[in-house]
C-alpha cells in the first residue's frame, strides 16, 4: 500500500508544484495521472523516491515513511522502486545490455561497478529481461542504434532489474508515436497483469489511461482534481481538469 497523506511541494523561488495531496494506492494497482503540463504530476511521483524533497507531509509505502529516512536508507528504499523517465536516460553510446544492468547498481560492490563487473546471473536476468519486453535480439547493439519505442523498452528492462515491487513511469511515451506508444504501454500492462506490479505513471493523453489504468488521478494547480475509474471522466470532468477551452485528444 502506497499512502500519500497531505503532500504539499514549494520550490524555492515560491511556486507551489503540489497544494496537500491525499489519496492511496493499494499493491497491484494500475493509476494513471493526467493533468496539463505543470499541474505536479512530474513532481509527486518524484518525491514518492525523493529525488525531489517534499516541503510537508508524508509518504508511506508498506508501513515505511519514506519522508522519515535517512539517505543511506533512501538507498534502499529505491531498490524496489523502478523509475522510468521520459528520455529513457540510457547511456547512449554503451551496448544495451550494459544500460539494463545498470538497474543492478543498488545491489553490486561499488567497485566492481566501477569495473562494470556483475555477477553472471544478472547478465542472465538483463538479457531474460530484454526478451520479456520483445528486444532480446538487441542487447549487444549500442543503445544509441535503437528506435525510441526500443530505448524506452531498454528503460523498462533496466528497472526491472532492481526487483521492483512499485514502477514509477514519468511520461514515459510523451516523446513516442501512437503506435510505439501503445507498444510501451502493454508493457507495462503485462507486468501489473502478470507480475502484480503496481504502476504509477503519469500520462499526456486520456485516452492511454482509460485503455490501461483501473484507475485516474487527476491533479490540477498541484491539487487534487480527480480520482476515480477513468470511465467516470465525461466532457465536464475533461473540462474541469484540463480547462473549457480544451479539445480530448485520442490516440489510437
Amino acid at each position: 500500500m502506497l499512502v500519500i497523506e497531505n503532500l504539499t511541494k514549494i520550490y524555492d523561488n515560491g511556486f507551489k508544484a503540489l497544494d496537500n495531496v491525499s489519496f492511496e494506492v493499494p499493491d497491484g494497482q494500475f493509476v494513471a495521472l493526467i493533468g496539463l503540463s505543470g499541474s505536479g504530476k512530474s513532481t509527486l511521483l518524484r518525491c514518492i523516491n525523493r529525488l525531489i524533497e517534499p516541503t510537508e507531509g508524508r509518504i508511506v509505502w508498506n508501513g515505511l515513511d519514506i519522508t522519515a529516512v535517512s539517505d543511506e536508507e533512501i538507498r534502499y528504499v529505491r531498490r524496489r522502486i523502478g523509475m522510468i523517465f521520459q528520455q529513457f536516460n540510457l547511456v547512449k553510446r554503451s551496448k544495451v545490455i550494459t544500460n539494463v544492468l545498470a538497474g543492478r547498481l543498488g545491489y553490486v560492490n561499488p567497485i566492481y561497478s566501477f569495473l562494470n563487473y556483475f555477477p553472471a546471473e544478472d547478465k542472465a536476468r538483463a538479457l531474460a529481461n530484454l526478451e520479456r519486453v520483445g528486444i532480446g535480439n538487441q542487447a549487444y547493439k549500442r543503445a544509441s542504434a535503437l528506435s525510441g519505442g526500443q530505448q524506452q523498452r531498454v528503460a523498462i528492462a533496466r528497472a526491472l532489474m532492481q526487483n521492483p515491487k512499485l514502477m514509477l513511469a514519468d511520461e514515459p511515451v510523451a516523446s513516442l508515436d501512437p503506435a510505439t506508444s501503445h507498444s510501451v504501454m502493454k508493457y507495462l500492462d503485462l507486468l501489473n497483469k502478470e507480475d502484480g506490479l503496481t504502476i504509477l505513471t503519469s500520462l499526456h493523453f486520456l485516452s492511454l489511461a482509460r485503455t490501461y489504468a483501473d484507475r485516474v488521478i487527476a491533479l490540477k494547480d498541484g491539487k487534487l482534481e480527480f480520482d476515480g475509474p477513468p470511465e467516470e471522466i465525461d466532457n465536464k470532468r475533461f473540462q474541469e481538469i484540463y480547462g473549457e477551452e480544451a479539445v480530448e485528444v485520442h490516440v489510437s
